[in-house]
């Protein structure tokens, strides 16, 4: 965790330990203890974006520590990432997708922030009652006061809408979740990534490069 997130949630170390004590007790839990806090390596200043998931993809070889990212090479992705990777075609164009690593949005501003950390190998929301939800939206909380109006925040999903209030000085864009189960409901077509470049630019900002 960059030293900028451990001031600005010193009063979630506790529950983070409680959470540490928890996670070590699980012998499948998801992701790599290495990759808990991988979503922090950055401080709050650098993301322009925050892109909210719900928890890791429950297969331990996907789960890397960032909201729907998964390892360079990963064959096939899974489904909501294909969806995901759809939309991004479909909004800029067949050409912005390469090689499927979301990861590099990380370090173009954008924060892949799932609302629970860690789950159990093939078992989703498995460590739902373990805190992560209360750090999490202490992070949000965090990443909101420091950008204040200068944040887009991408919600999808009724679990990622629900911190839309404490983004309320943030452009929010919402809309259904990229799953299987809620994609055509609203996702597909929905241009996400267009339209937060298009806030960008009215706030200002840099926009983000899309491509993977």
């Amino acid at each position: 965790m960059h030293p900028r997130w451990q001031e600005l949630l010193a009063d979630q170390i506790g529950l983070l330990r409680e959470i540490e004590r928890a996670y070590d007790l699980d012998e499948s839990a998801i992701p790599t203890k290495a990759n808990l806090l991988r979503a922090f390596v950055f401080p709050p200043e650098h993301y322009r974006v925050l892109i909210l998931g719900q928890d890791p993809y429950p297969n331990p070889e996907h789960a890397i520590g960032l909201a729907f990212a998964v390892p360079v090479g990963t064959h096939p992705l899974p489904p909501t990432l294909g969806n995901i990777f759809k939309e991004l075609r479909s909004d800029l164009g067949n050409s912005i997708v390469k090689t499927g690593d979301v990861s590099v949005w990380a370090e173009r501003g954008v924060m892949l922030l799932n609302r629970h950390l860690s789950t159990s190998a093939h078992n989703s929301a498995a460590h739902l009652g373990f805190g992560w939800g209360e750090f999490t939206d202490a992070a949000v909380r965090a990443l909101a006061n420091v950008r204040g109006q200068r944040l887009v925040g991408i919600l999808w999903g009724q679990k990622a809408q629900e911190l839309a209030p404490v983004l309320a000085d943030a452009r929010v864009i919402s809309s259904p979740h990229p799953s299987p189960l809620s994609s055509y409901r609203g996702f597909f077509g929905s241009k996400p990534f267009s339209g937060c470049n298009k806030l960008l630019l009215e706030l200002g900002e840099e926009v983000i490069d899309w491509s993977c």
